[in-house]
């Protein structure tokens, strides 16, 4: 084991795109458990969009000069608590470092299911799977049968909702993505029916093209143009629900969407927003419907993996850029053969 840690630490404010300079690795001693805690060595760390918005000033928000935290798994490598063992895997918030103290009370014990890879509690049965899970199955409610439109469909939670969406029975899968490579990996390869670039013309022509008879639900992770084409798009009783703004992360003044306010009443539309923070509850049920799927080879984690955290800034970075497909994690080296 190391004899020292490293963690990121956020040393100013971005104004608009999130730069490799607002970043800082900081070494130190390897910390070590009081009583009550244990040691972790962090093995697999999750990078995330809303990560962009936590670097604002904003409540709750990542204090200048401190540890950055996130999602990520590691092993027990010290402990001075009964209620931790050495060589546990376990899920905690304290990412963005090599190593952290913990206590019981924070991490979760990972089942560690036959057949399924670590990876994969960070991407499908993690929060991102959870969000996507939550989206379709409590705020959407989807029924069998029913039309999906996705923005940002090739990323994490627009994977996760693709393949959750088909096991669920969904009917016309439609997303949107940045690239044509992307497109086709949505229609080739994650099950989705169609799938268009947004930068080939007006949203709202794009999804009138891959979606002519309409959507019952739009499942929006970015804002902007595509959430005004989508409430045109959606038909009587649709439903929209609202995950993140990606699109204005690194735009935070830019104008809201213009659509017709008259659709939410003359439709009887529905837009709902949420925190997956608040759905934690929801966890082992996520278990109970995707393990099996994992285990049978009929749902596939979509992953971009990265290997070593001397790159994690670099991973975040290149997300908000667009750069990955599904789920980004970056993996510690010692992982590679594992």
């Amino acid at each position: 084991m190391n004899e020292t840690a490293l963690t990121v630490r956020q040393t100013a404010r971005p104004h608009g795109l999130a730069i490799a300079e607002h970043f800082a690795f900081v070494e130190s001693p390897l910390p070590a458990p009081a009583a009550g805690s244990a040691l972790v060595e962090n093995l697999y760390w999750s990078v995330d969009p809303y990560h962009r918005e936590m670097m604002d000033d904003v409540p709750g928000g990542f204090a200048l000069d401190a540890p950055l935290e996130g999602r990520t798994l590691g092993r027990v490598t010290a402990s001075r608590t009964p209620d931790l063992t050495e060589g546990d895997i376990v899920f905690h918030r304290q990412g963005w470092r090599t190593h952290a103290v913990v206590a019981p009370e924070v991490v979760r014990k990972l089942p560690l299911f036959e057949k399924v890879p670590l990876t994969a509690y960070l991407s499908v049965l993690g929060g991102t799977g959870l969000t996507a899970y939550v989206g379709l199955t409590r705020i959407a409610r989807l029924q069998e049968g029913e039309d999906l439109f996705v923005s940002a469909a090739a990323g994490g939670v627009g994977t996760a909702t693709g393949r959750f969406a088909r096991l669920l029975g969904a009917g016309r899968l439609v997303g949107s993505t940045g690239s044509a490579a992307k497109s086709a990996h949505l229609t080739g390869v994650v099950g989705y029916d169609a799938a268009f670039d947004y930068h080939d013309g007006p949203a709202a022509e794009l999804l009138g093209k891959a979606a002519p008879d309409g959507v019952d639900v739009f499942v929006d992770n970015v804002g902007g143009e595509q959430l005004a084409a989508a409430v045109g798009a959606l038909r009587e009783f649709g439903r929209i629900v609202r995950v993140g703004t990606i699109g204005q992360y690194n735009t935070p003044h830019a104008p809201a969407p213009r659509f017709d306010y008259a659709d939410i009443v003359e439709k009887s539309l529905r837009m709902e927003g949420f925190l997956v923070s608040n759905y934690r509850d929801l966890q082992e049920e996520l278990y109970a419907f995707a393990v099996p799927h994992l285990q049978s080879g009929r749902l596939v984690p979509d992953e971009t993996v990265v290997d070593g955290f001397e790159h994690i800034v670099d991973a975040f970075l290149g997300m908000l850029r667009g750069e990955n497909t599904g789920k980004i994690i970056v993996r510690d080296r010692t992982q590679i053969a594992a």
